[in-house]
């Protein structure tokens, strides 16, 4: 299987006026906080919030007509049905989409809001799409796959193409792995633009599978876990993306949850743009393995947007208590009238928030006529936090975070 960059810019022509061209801009912050000359490209702007769009219309376009009336079919865990939902409804083509159980509610009812017919079966992506291809041959529909598919491959590749034309002298694209449909596309412009590029993949350490397959060993039946990164949490790699991935690959990183977590956060307090995990994989590179890309000019893609807003909340309050700007403290003093109300005071002229408090009389831990509370409080910072702690000390109620 070879792609080609004009088969790249082929595409390009073909969504040209059907997509956003993203704009790909430098983030003078991120920078600081990574050591790395960043410069990021919104794909979250995309009508339906994620770069799937390119691949899914470019598969479209070059349909028959025939193979447009029969209607399509795929299987996604969010951001590839909802382009492909999109595009195939602006088309007049019928589309069935099979999502996971596991898929965010966001990303189902916006799939269903572009008028496709969902079907939600599986506990993964792998079930799901055994199910789309078992109703593709019962109802005669055409397959679109979400990564292995060298039209598909081709769409994704404009994401990479538009980069090196905003930006020619970039020196690494850190890029995202599920199923390997983006870093095949982005690695084949990308080289052949400009051959000293290197190309970082990025896999969940939950999901491995592109590090599986270039170590000859079948993680599939061990892959699995709640990342927050499920738009790239497959258990196998595409045969036709990786063909044309690997030989391009420099090197592939596994990400842990908490980087990932923390990229989320800085992405809506740095950049004022909401990512999904997936979407923020490569800055989460950047924090996690720093001296790989110190000093050089780094290309980032927020992939998609498409997150839940309870589990966006979770990220951001996590990321609080990480910084220490809310944290919990227990102090154990005399159950007598006044003690909460003189703790309460002290705290709030030092400038924090009492956000909760948890009286318990009954921990065996603490005497009979003594008092065990918990406060959970917000802070400017970890140095706030600690000056809160030691003026309570001073006062007599020595506090330790719990």
């Amino acid at each position: 299987m070879t792609l080609t960059l004009d088969d790249i810019r082929a595409a390009a022509d073909r969504l040209k006026g059907h997509i956003e061209r993203t704009p790909c801009r430098p983030s003078r912050t991120l920078s600081e906080i990574t050591g790395a000359q960043v410069w990021v490209k919104f794909e979250n702007l995309q009508f339906t919030a994620a770069y799937k769009e390119r691949g899914a219309l470019n598969k479209l376009l070059q349909l028959t007509d025939a193979e447009k009336k029969r209607g399509v079919i795929a299987a996604s865990a969010g951001n590839h049905s909802q382009g492909l939902s999109f595009h195939a409804a602006r088309l007049g083509i019928p589309v069935t989409i099979v999502m996971p159980r596991s898929t965010p509610f966001v990303k189902v009812q916006q799939t269903r809001n572009h008028g496709a017919e969902v079907v939600i079966e599986g506990e993964n992506y792998d079930e799901a799409s055994a199910v789309a291809r078992r109703l593709c041959e019962e109802r005669d529909l055409v397959f679109v796959h979400p990564f292995n598919d060298p039209d598909v491959i081709a769409g994704q590749g404009t994401v990479a193409l538009e980069m090196l034309e905003d930006v020619p002298d970039l020196e690494v694209l850190p890029v995202p792995i599920g199923g390997g449909g983006l870093i095949a596309g982005m690695a084949t412009a990308a080289k052949q633009l400009n051959p000293g590029i290197r190309i970082v993949g990025l896999e969940p350490a939950m999901y491995p599978s592109f590090t599986a397959k270039m170590r000859g060993v079948n993680v599939g039946a061990n892959a699995g876990g709640a990342t927050i990164a499920e738009g790239i949490a497959v258990k196998q790699v595409g045969d036709v993306s990786y063909a044309v991935a690997r030989p391009l690959v420099d090197e592939v990183l596994l990400l842990e949850e908490p980087h990932m977590e923390r990229a989320v956060a800085l992405y809506c307090n740095v950049e004022k743009t909401v990512s999904e995990g997936a979407g923020a994989a490569s800055l989460a590179a950047l924090l996690a393995y720093p001296d790989k890309f110190r000093g050089k000019r780094a290309g980032l893609v927020i992939t998609g947007g498409n997150i839940d807003t309870r589990l966006l909340a979770s990220v951001l309050t996590r990321e609080l208590v990480r910084d220490q700007r809310i944290v919990r403290l227990r102090i154990i003093g005399d159950d007598r009238p006044g003690l909460l109300a003189n703790v309460s005071a002290l705290i709030g002229q030092h400038g924090a928030n009492i956000i909760e408090v948890a009286h318990n009389r009954l921990a065996l831990d603490v005497p009979a006529k003594g008092a065990e509370f918990d406060l959970m409080i917000e802070t400017r910072d970890a140095q706030h936090t600690q000056e809160i702690m030691d003026a309570l000390r001073e006062r007599g109620y020595p506090p330790r975070a719990v």
